[in-house]
């Protein structure tokens, strides 16, 4: 009797255990760290003195992609008014030995949109890390990409369709704040141990801010997850491009009239000759070195993603390699393009929700090539960095 008796005690305690794991299966939330975060992670320790993981393309990406995960959940962990025991947040930073300094606050709404995250000495030196591992950033600026829930969204969208109608952000109040926070962390830790990056939007905002700062000759690391590509203004750049090849095309199939000028033709002669001369200068001065090799930006795009495919696309032939290889996305020599590193996932049959998802960026089975291409949409994004360095020379070499 006695053992039947224990029998049942044993069994109902068996159920009772069963039923709190499936309620604490319930309460656990699909953005906890532990539930959707990056599986078989590397722990830092005092091994990482001697050969940092840090350096490891594939753990620097997954650590900044958590970054700007973690912003999306401190506006998410905001809006849900989260405690700071409850909030999902500060899981996804804290076990890289980073911390919270800063929220950037889009004064239209009051939504976070991006954070700055700063090494935690304290935190490291708690595990025995002596010294920031080399690779580590000092600082990054995180800055996260579209939230279609209603306190931010209209916002989101707003920045967006700017992108889409002037491929420029520069009117947001958020790139205006992206920028002084990211000069002000330049200034204090010098631009090498900075770090900006964004995923969609926010990649926007890191490439525009970035871009800004190496004008002024300030290069910090750049991280790009799913750049915004698609723009009417290149869309009508393209038309315009075609147009104008069209055109030439037609011009060189119709018959040139008997009755001509020498006048004019050695006019348009001289025109020619000296537009074509200027040619080889432009060329010398686009390729004088100028943010050449100094600043170059990570772009991970996924070819299912229609808003960032475009990045793909070559402008020449193009070639692929596994990924973790260090060469750069460099045009041939001479033809005046900038330099990128290109990092492409293509899977077939992919939703458009994953393949413009962030966190492909950190799962365990993401298959990367490092795609090595002249990119025409890359060039045309970064040619202005030589704008500010060309005109003055462009000026003093003006003939006479």
């Amino acid at each position: 009797m006695e053992t039947t008796i224990q029998v049942i005690k044993e069994e109902e305690e068996e159920e009772e255990s069963v039923a709190e794991l499936v309620v604490g299966a319930k309460e656990e939330h699909p953005y906890a760290f532990h539930v959707s975060g990056p599986r078989n992670l590397a722990t830092l320790n005092w091994r990482d003195l001697i050969n940092s993981t840090w350096k490891d393309g594939n753990y620097k990406r997954t650590v900044i992609a958590c970054f700007i995960q973690a912003v999306y959940l401190l506006e998410l962990d905001r809006q849900e008014n989260r405690t700071q025991e409850s909030a999902l947040a500060p899981n996804w930073w804290i076990p890289f030995k980073y911390k919270l300094t800063q929220t950037l606050i889009d004064e239209r709404d009051g939504s976070i949109f991006g954070a700055i995250l700063e090494w935690d000495r304290s935190a490291a030196m708690a595990d025995l890390i002596l010294m920031r591992p080399s690779g580590a950033p000092r600082a990054v600026l995180a800055l996260r990409g579209t939230l279609l829930k209603s306190p931010t969204m209209r916002r989101d969208i707003e920045d967006d369709l700017r992108f889409f109608a002037w491929e420029s952000l520069k009117g947001s109040c958020r790139f205006k704040l992206a920028l002084e926070v990211l000069k002000s962390a330049s200034d204090s830790y010098g631009g090498s141990n900075v770090c900006v990056a964004g995923h969609s939007l926010g990649a926007g905002f890191a490439l525009q801010v970035g871009k800004a700062l190496a004008k002024e000759g300030v290069y910090v690391e750049t991280h790009l997850f799913n750049p915004p590509s698609v723009s009417l203004a290149m869309s009508l750049r393209n038309i315009g491009e075609k147009a104008e090849s069209a055109w030439k095309k037609l011009k060189s199939m119709l018959p040139s009239s008997g009755e001509e000028s020498p006048a004019g033709d050695e006019g348009d002669i001289n025109k020619n000759l000296g537009f074509k001369s200027w040619i080889p200068r432009l060329s010398s001065f686009k390729n004088s070195g100028f943010g050449v090799g100094k600043w170059v930006p990570h772009l991970y795009v996924n070819n299912s993603d229609y808003i960032c495919c475009s990045y793909t696309d070559p402008d020449g032939s193009a070639e692929r390699s596994g990924g973790g290889g260090d060469k750069e996305n460099v045009a041939p020599p001479g033809n005046g393009q900038v330099a990128a590193k290109l990092f492409v996932v293509s899977k077939e049959r992919q939703k458009f929700h994953e393949a413009h998802g962030l966190e492909q960026w950190w799962s365990s089975d993401a298959e990367l090539q490092q795609a090595i291409h002249s990119s025409k949409l890359i060039s045309r994004q970064l040619k202005s960095l030589y704008s500010s360095a060309t005109s003055s020379q462009v000026t003093q070499a003006k003939p006479r």
